[in-house]
């Protein structure tokens, strides 16, 4: 479980293997202090932590898992907004972030918004409907507020402090970026969905 407030911005150091593939990341966190089996969120993508070294740790992502998400366009050099897992008692800064992404969004526009940066971005018909003005989303798990939704368009500001300490700072139009949706809003969808099967 996270809260979408990035604490690190990594780089990916190496990339190995083919339908599966293992990723080592380069981090400012103390590596000393993870241990094997901690879970990460990489760019919101919940991993496992399967290997450390000095100022690095290696997690791999399952065929299921770069389908889904961006984890299978990283290459060495990609930028990676990092999360460690919450713990009881910790702030919950943003919103309830499981890691589990449920698709991509694209960005469609990026322009300057008084201070801060204005981000639209476009997502599938399947995921637009659980976004939500003044709800929540995690891109690249970030934790954001949605400003507006139109069809299948939403958009969300980025203030200064988050662009310089995500990777929202390096982001583009027509980049993609992993969308996890509102816990909430995706078990109310899955209870409808079930009433409406029943009836």
């Amino acid at each position: 479980m996270y809260s979408g407030i990035v604490t690190d911005v990594g780089r990916v150091l190496r990339v190995t293997g083919g339908d599966s593939r293992e990723f080592t990341i380069a981090t400012a966190f103390d590596t000393a202090k993870i241990a094997l089996g901690a879970s990460i969120a990489c760019s919101g993508v919940c991993l496992t932590v399967v290997a450390i070294e000095p100022g690095a740790f290696s997690a791999q992502a399952s065929p299921e898992t770069l389908a889904r998400s961006t984890l299978g366009d990283w290459q060495v050099g990609t930028p990676v907004n990092l999360e460690a897992s919450l713990r009881l008692g910790d702030e919950m800064g943003g919103h309830l972030v499981l890691g589990h992404v449920d698709g991509l969004a694209r960005i469609v526009e990026r322009r300057p918004e008084a201070d801060s940066t204005r981000f639209a971005f476009e997502t599938s018909g399947e995921l637009a409907p659980f976004i939500a003005p003044k709800g929540s989303v995690a891109l690249d798990g970030v934790s954001l507020t949605v400003n507006e939704v139109e069809g299948t368009r939403f958009g969300v500001n980025i203030i200064p402090y988050t662009l310089a300490h995500t990777n929202f700072a390096a982001a583009r139009p027509r980049q993609r970026m992993n969308l996890e949706i509102d816990l909430i809003a995706r078990y109310v969808g899955r209870l409808l969905a079930a009433r409406r099967e029943a009836a």
